[in-house]
């Protein structure tokens, strides 16, 4: 019987799932089973979120491991070259907070739009503020989507929804993709000078580490917002704090941060930065389907 490792939680009915195809499932507890390292021996499969890291000692310390399951997006907590000298499969969900993750995009781009956290934070210290609340709208505004994969094109459907001029930028051509839904294939200078919202959709990696930077800042309308629910530290914090300090751009929305949690709290306090603490693929459905997908992909894995 092939036996999985769950070192960071996942959903019960993606447990029970792994257990009715008939793998042996042993739930981890980071605070007593000492490092990860030390326990990895005797599994065929590991499933972790974000939270676990699998690195190079903890693959070389494995002795029958055959695949590891990202439940998620991102494999920035994965050493894939270890993995691959080693055959170990790596494998994520990145199909499954594709909609929650879009959804809030654009809760962040009407909160900005419309002050919504000033406005809820003033009325709670019991101040009548309209007349400093004065907002914009989205409608015929143009949106920047930088990194057009899933869920870059989700974004620009709603957009297109409200009416905003979407131009979307790549590394690889999206001329269908934009055809698709509404889009326009634009280049990374066009969008950095001429949007109004510009939403990052791309992997952590050394070629997008700080890719909005100083230099893109100086760019940018002094109107425009900058949105990131993607990784941190493609967007250089110090940048983007002198950015918001000197009015270079208008406002911006950080899921996502260098250091998580941040350490220093100066770019999360801003009054015009709105700050969630990587939550954009927290939702009850999109939790469901990591969850389904994690423990599916994991049994094809191992059977």
């Amino acid at each position: 019987m092939a036996r999985v490792l769950i070192a960071d939680a996942v959903a019960e009915s993606a447990v029970n799932k792994m257990k009715e195809a008939g793998l042996e499932v042993v739930i981890r507890d980071a605070t007593s089973d000492g490092p990860i390292e030390e326990q990895i021996k005797g599994f065929d499969g590991v499933v972790v979120r974000s939270a676990t890291k699998i690195t190079r000692e903890v693959i070389d310390a494995s002795d029958v491991l055959k695949a590891v399951v990202r439940a998620g997006v991102g494999l920035d907590n994965v050493d894939q070259e270890a993995a691959k000298e080693k055959g170990v499969q790596v494998l994520n969900t990145p199909e499954a907070p594709t909609v929650s993750v879009a959804e809030m995009v654009l809760s962040f781009m009407f909160s900005l739009a419309r002050n919504i956290t000033q406005a809820d934070s003033s009325m709670k210290d019991a101040r009548w503020e309209k007349k400093k609340l004065t907002g914009t709208e989205l409608w015929q505004k143009t949106l920047g989507v930088i990194g057009f994969g899933r869920i870059g094109q989700e974004v620009a459907k709603r957009a297109k929804a409200l009416e905003m001029d979407v131009i979307a930028y790549d590394v690889v051509d999206i001329t269908s993709q934009c055809q698709a839904c509404g889009a326009k294939s634009s280049t990374l200078d066009d969008i950095i000078t001429n949007a109004d919202y510009i939403s990052l959709h791309v992997p952590f990696l050394p070629q997008t580490k700080g890719m909005i930077g100083a230099a893109e800042f100086e760019k940018m309308k002094k109107t425009a917002f900058l949105i990131n629910t993607s990784r941190g530290g493609v967007v250089d914090e110090e940048a983007l704090l002198e950015a918001l300090d000197t009015g270079k751009i208008a406002g911006a929305g950080l899921d996502v941060f260098e250091t998580e949690p941040p350490t220093d709290w100066k770019l999360v306090n801003h009054a015009k930065l709105i700050a969630t603490p990587h939550v954009a693929s927290s939702t009850r459905e999109a939790q469901d389907r990591v969850g389904d997908l994690t423990a599916s992909k994991i049994i094809d894995a191992l059977k």
